[in-house]
């Protein structure tokens, strides 16, 4: 039997995975999170003891992840803008 050639498909399991660390622009830093306000903004307060006001990434909004008051997370911010960063992982 003559196999058919697929041109460009590929197999779900055949797919190229992208390196985690798409935007190498971010400054990444650990903190808790210390305050939630309503439209899904959150005040992390990193290891270095600055404030940040974050909001969760899309990939976490996408799979549901939820993070509460008190949950150790990973933000990225912006080297233009340190105030304002990205909620990228919640640690366990």
């Amino acid at each position: 039997m003559a196999k058919r050639s697929q041109r460009g498909k590929r197999n779900k399991f055949e797919r190229e995975f992208e390196p985690e660390d798409k935007r190498d622009d971010h400054i990444k830093l650990s903190g808790v999170v210390t305050q939630v306000f309503a439209g899904g903004q959150f005040e992390v307060t990193t290891d270095s003891g600055a404030k940040v006001r974050a909001q969760l990434c899309g990939r976490m909004r996408k799979f549901r992840i939820r993070v509460i008051l008190g949950d150790r997370v990973t933000v990225a911010l912006s080297p233009y803008d340190l105030t304002h960063g990205m909620i990228v992982f919640r640690d366990k």
